[in-house]
């Protein structure tokens, strides 16, 4: 020991330290990669290939990385105690080695690699795969060993080792992932994306068209004032009933205007003729499911009623889309009143306005489950029919009434309680 060259065993435990640092790095660069740009990769990289076989099996390349690295860092406390004991005798020498050694894994073999790795993962896992697939497959009898030990400890520990790593995203975490991506994806592009994933989460009842507001043709009125009613209309279908909006026959088209008038006999039977068959819906339906019912019925219009058969409102394929891409239209003047900003901080608004439209246009999360419009959040809160304007507080947002007609709420101020975000700087 005492003719040991000091030389030979700095070289040997700079190598060691080295090899400390390659299994370290490696660890936490397979560790941190992105399964999913993985995937996308090993169709152009063979690196990202060889990256994606090693982790298919994560026990056995973690056995691998951890003997080689265990390995290196006993012979490098070996090697430190031999120079300790050359440089301040046998009595210091574990001492000395100790702390040395400590300073030095940690700084050029734990820290700096694992820092590298953490921040270039694809870079040094994909390098570090050249070497490690061939030096599992040389190790291969000690990495079974060594697992087949750790995974009879895992078991008594109540673990199983043969559990599958679940990589599964549900909607939030994809909606999370969608934003995550934001400086790769456009604003829109991000907003459709979280658009369709919300579909599921929403329901016709949340989005349709509520049944004081649809626009419908009563057979029993006259014929002049349903011919008026169908030019003027500004939409292209429109229900028709007999006397009750829950009596509905059918649904009329406004390309059938031409067959109709040119039919030259118009009348409440010729209505009836050119009507189409009226699909109905539940209002619990799902915008995901009646996005694919549209798609099998073969049609873009549907009422919707509740458990009791009473219709409450329609919806069509068009407003399912404008959850995902947004409105179609942006200069309708009923868009235009129904939420208007005011100087103070508060919006003033319309009673009809839905939740959704009104968080859409603030950013504001008032509760989605419960009243789908602000006119049913008033009742729902005061019970009954204020005879004059009030206030109340709900989920730190402030509601005024301005104006009420009868039944109806129809304007509200609204701000909210919550206090701004302070940012540094």
């Amino acid at each position: 020991m005492d003719g040991s060259d000091p030389l030979v065993l700095w070289a040997t435990l700079a190598i060691l330290l080295v090899l400390s640092a390659f299994f370290s790095g490696s660890e936490t660069g397979m560790m941190a990669l992105n399964r999913y740009r993985l995937r996308h990769q090993r169709k152009k990289s063979a690196g990202a290939r060889r990256a994606a076989k090693l982790l298919a099996q994560p026990d056995r390349l973690i056995g691998l990385i951890l003997i080689g690295n265990n390995a290196v860092n006993i012979l490098a406390a070996i090697i430190a105690n031999m120079l300790a004991i050359l440089y301040v005798g046998e009595a210091a020498a574990p001492w000395v080695a100790t702390a040395s050694l400590t300073i030095m894994v940690l700084v050029f073999s734990e820290v700096t690699p694992k820092t590298i790795a953490a921040q270039n993962p694809e870079w040094f896992a994909f390098k570090a795969s050249h070497i490690l697939k061939p030096l599992l497959q040389l190790l291969s009898p000690l990495v079974w060993m060594v697992n087949k030990l750790t995974n009879g400890v895992v078991l008594l520990l109540g673990f199983d080792p043969n559990k599958d790593r679940d990589d599964g995203l549900d909607s939030e975490e994809l909606k999370s992932l969608v934003d995550l991506s934001g400086h790769k994806l456009s604003t829109s592009h991000q907003g459709m994306l979280k658009g369709i994933l919300d579909l599921e989460n929403v329901t016709v009842e949340d989005i349709m068209i509520p049944r004081n507001e649809v626009q419908g043709l009563d057979l029993e009125d006259s014929i002049d004032s349903l011919t008026t009613a169908m030019l003027d209309s500004e939409y292209s279908r429109q229900p028709i009933y007999e006397g009750d909006i829950n009596n509905i026959v059918g649904i009329y088209h406004g390309r059938k205007a031409n067959q109709l008038f040119r039919s030259g006999d118009i009348s409440h039977d010729a209505i009836r003729y050119f009507a189409e068959d009226p699909y109905f819906i539940p209002e619990t339906t799902s915008l995901t499911n009646q996005l694919l019912n549209f798609k099998n019925a073969k049609t873009r219009f549907a009422i919707v009623v509740d458990e009791y058969g009473e219709v409450q409102g329609l919806v069509t394929l068009e407003d399912i889309l404008e959850e995902i891409v947004g409105d179609f239209t942006t200069n309708t003047a009923d868009n235009e009143d129904e939420v208007i900003a005011q100087g103070d901080g508060s919006y003033l608004i319309d009673g009809a306005a839905t939740i959704r439209e009104i968080n859409k246009a603030t950013g504001w999360d008032l509760p989605t489950k419960g009243p789908k419009t602000l006119n049913g959040i008033v009742f729902e809160q005061l019970e009954s029919i204020p005879d004059g304007n009030v206030s109340f507080i709900v989920a730190d947002y402030r509601f005024e009434t301005e104006e009420i007609n009868g039944t109806l709420v129809k304007k509200v101020r609204v701000s909210s309680m919550k206090k701004p975000r302070q940012t540094d700087g």
